[in-house]
């Protein structure tokens, strides 16, 4: 943490001069506590299923689990900030690089943070060869 200060301070110094920020102060400002309950609610769910996959033995490359690691793009882009998939990408580096993002995640199940940056990796690949595809068919 920078200077000691709280996430929300440290996040406004690394983002603060960001679209994604801008936009993301700009949308949850008016958040309701309900609203915020849902937020946390579909995260948990994302995240819980994931958890699941990695305990039933399922490969984070799947579809079962790339399509969960949409959905949590999605989720993002729906309450938070546009979220390509390249963003995502760099999320996920920071699910694994920053213990206190793994620390969250290894508290739902051991190896979870690495199984989710694997998942959100595979998934916005997925999504560029995609795009990919669909260009050279226009």
């Amino acid at each position: 943490m920078v200077g000691g200060g709280s996430l929300a301070d440290e996040a406004r110094e690394r983002w603060g001069h960001t679209d994604a920020w801008r936009e993301s102060v700009q949308r949850t400002r008016g958040y309701s506590e309900d609203d915020w309950a849902r937020i946390r609610a579909e995260s948990d769910q994302v995240f819980e299923h994931m958890a699941a996959l990695m305990a039933d033995g399922v490969r984070p490359t799947s579809a079962a689990a790339m399509d969960l690691a949409e959905a949590h793009r999605r989720h993002i882009d729906r309450w938070f900030y546009p979220c390509s998939p390249d963003m995502h990408r760099g999320l996920a580096s920071m699910y694994t690089a920053d213990p206190r993002f793994t620390a969250y995640f290894e508290e739902r199940h051991e190896g979870l943070s690495a199984f989710v940056a694997d998942a959100i990796r595979a998934n916005a690949t997925r999504a560029r060869e995609q795009s990919e595809r669909d260009r050279r068919t226009v």
